[in-house]
């Protein structure tokens, strides 16, 4: 009994574990206090230090990748434009935007998927780029990848010229449902390539929204615009587009009727096999 008691004693009891927690800890605390002393940095200051060499290491990546964009070797170039569209640095929009004159079609490729990846801050680069005939083509479509109301105008004032007018609407396409609205308005345009862009473009996009608007469509005075709004309802698939087409298979045009017609067929095959 004697020898229990005394074991029963020489257990630590809370209130000694907590003593010599507060001793650990007051230990933990001068010895961190001596190291500081010592090398003459905190560990406060030391992780600042880290977060500084990491921005720094990365300031240098970018630097190196913007040299590389003048290799000689074309799969170094492509490379070095994917690296710094991964990065998503807004300094990376310059240099990326001088690749897009780049003689090599996959160099070029890669600089506009890097942009479109950089995103929101290369959009007033890449507008500005519109002016330059040579390569407005791929700041076209480099914007197509940005998701940023910012690019809308623009790209809709390219349907205006004949020479872009395709790569504009790919863009908008590309855009998809945030474009709806600006090509909604465009089929009210006075310029007729422009109206029959934007039904084409509404057409593949295939969005609800534009149902009703391209419905009005098939009044419209140009043929063709009539005929892409047949069309543009075939794809978007609505019911009621199916019957709104219909009075025109007694259009004046012979060709909005016939193509109507075989719209009409098609449709009809398609609703009976599902």
């Amino acid at each position: 009994m004697m020898d229990d008691a005394k074991k029963s004693t020489d257990l630590p009891t809370p209130e000694t574990l907590e003593a010599g927690d507060e001793l650990a800890d007051q230990v933990s605390d001068t010895l961190a206090r001596t190291e500081a002393s010592v090398t003459g940095v905190s560990p406060a200051a030391e992780a600042t230090e880290e977060v500084a060499l990491d921005e720094e290491k990365i300031k240098d990546e970018i630097e190196i990748q913007i040299e590389l964009l003048q290799d000689q070797d074309w799969v170094v170039r492509r490379e070095a434009a994917i690296m710094l569209g991964e990065m998503g640095d807004e300094r990376c929009v310059e240099p990326l935007t001088r690749a897009l004159h780049d003689g090599d079609w996959q160099v070029r490729d890669a600089a506009i998927e890097a942009l479109g990846m950089v995103g929101s801050p290369a959009v007033d680069g890449l507008v500005k780029q519109l002016r330059d005939w040579d390569i407005r083509k791929y700041a076209i479509r480099a914007l197509g990848k940005i998701k940023d109301e910012r690019v809308l105008d623009p790209l809709i004032a390219q349907l205006r010229k004949d020479e872009f007018l395709e790569d504009a609407t790919d863009a908008l396409v590309d855009l998809g449902e945030p474009a709806v609205e600006k090509l909604v308005a465009a089929m009210k345009d006075r310029d007729e390539n422009v109206r029959k862009q934007a039904v084409i473009a509404l057409g593949r996009i295939k969005n609800d929204k534009a149902l009703d608007p391209l419905i009005e469509m098939l009044q419209d005075k140009d043929w063709y615009v009539r005929l892409t709004a047949a069309a543009a309802l075939e794809k978007i698939g609505d019911e009621r587009g199916r019957q709104a087409i219909k009075p025109l298979m007694q259009d004046p045009d012979l060709v909005v009727k016939m193509r109507v017609e075989r719209i009409l067929a098609a449709w009809k095959k398609k609703t009976a096999t599902v």
